[in-house]
């Protein structure tokens, strides 16, 4: 190993001028999973513990849950980091098992459109719900 190169690298030369794995963003998208999955613990089992707490009440109850500020805060960061990590999830899924191309790439949109459109639907209805 040479001064100039640094530490030995698993890249090519114009991987290393591009950023880019050898995959083009693979290094990137393994990243997010894992920091989706680590974000996504202490979320839901705030969630969870939450879901549990309201065993029993009625709505005006849980509006009142909702519409607290660090409740609402916290349900949107899990609304977030769930759908993301789910697109991110599928999107390998499709990636390793679907081999036509036009296939995969149909299917990867799809999962991602769909996604976005759960999760703002999911994020409307904490909103609403916070604020009606």
């Amino acid at each position: 190993m040479s001064a100039s190169t640094g530490p030995r690298s698993l890249r090519t030369p114009l991987g290393r001028v591009r950023g880019l794995g050898s995959a083009k963003a693979g290094t990137r998208h393994w990243w997010l999973q894992r920091v989706t999955s680590l974000a996504l613990l202490p979320l839901m089992l705030w969630f969870v513990v939450a879901a549990l707490s309201l065993v029993g009440a009625d709505y005006a109850e849980v509006r009142a849950f909702v519409a607290a500020p660090l409740h609402a805060v916290l349900l949107l960061l899990l609304i977030g980091a769930l759908f993301h990590h789910m697109a991110a999830g599928l999107q390998v899924v499709a990636e390793d098992y679907i081999r036509h191309e036009a296939l995969r790439l149909g299917t990867i949109l799809l999962i991602k459109a769909a996604c976005v459109l759960l999760a703002a639907i999911a994020a409307f209805s904490v909103l609403r719900v916070a604020f009606t």
